[in-house]
């Protein structure tokens, strides 16, 4: 597990909040661009979600509650279960979180700008892999017991 996010990071996040609110799908949208360009890794989503819009909206909805509960993960539980079960079903791999980052943070930055500061960006880093540590722990579970 790994180290409780500091006061900073979660006190950042959260107020990221309202930007979230606004410009989420637009982030998520600009994420899955830069991240499809991976032909491997687009090849593990479900294309029609995301040519409906369905799963930006879905993505960004999970980021908005992450950042409006970062201080009380357990109101997430339900929701990290649901999200587990469905990477489990869609063979997301531990491997798979490095390139995540990689389309999420800078996507934040191409969408909010000058306002995604260094400080903004260097908090979600954090915080995006402290929740990818959580998934990815319960994901090995999930994978384990589909094994046995």
């Amino acid at each position: 597990m790994s180290k409780p996010l500091s006061p900073e990071t979660m006190a950042l996040v959260k107020a990221t909040a309202p930007a979230l609110q606004q410009h989420g799908v637009e982030i998520t949208t600009r994420m899955y661009q830069r991240l499809f360009v991976d032909p491997e890794i687009k090849a593990l989503f479900d294309m029609a979600a995301h040519e409906s819009g369905a799963q930006p909206k879905r993505l960004a909805a999970a980021i908005l509650a992450f950042a409006q509960n970062v201080d009380k993960l357990d109101a997430l539980k339900p929701a990290i279960e649901r999200i587990c079960a469905r990477h489990v079903e869609t063979h997301i791999k531990p491997e798979h979180y490095p390139a995540v980052a990689n389309a999420l943070l800078p996507a934040i930055r191409d969408i909010l700008g000058e306002a995604a500061t260094d400080d903004i960006l260097n908090a979600w880093g954090e915080a995006y892999w402290f929740l990818a540590d959580i998934l990815i722990n319960r994901e090995v579970e999930l994978y384990e017991a589909e094994a046995a």
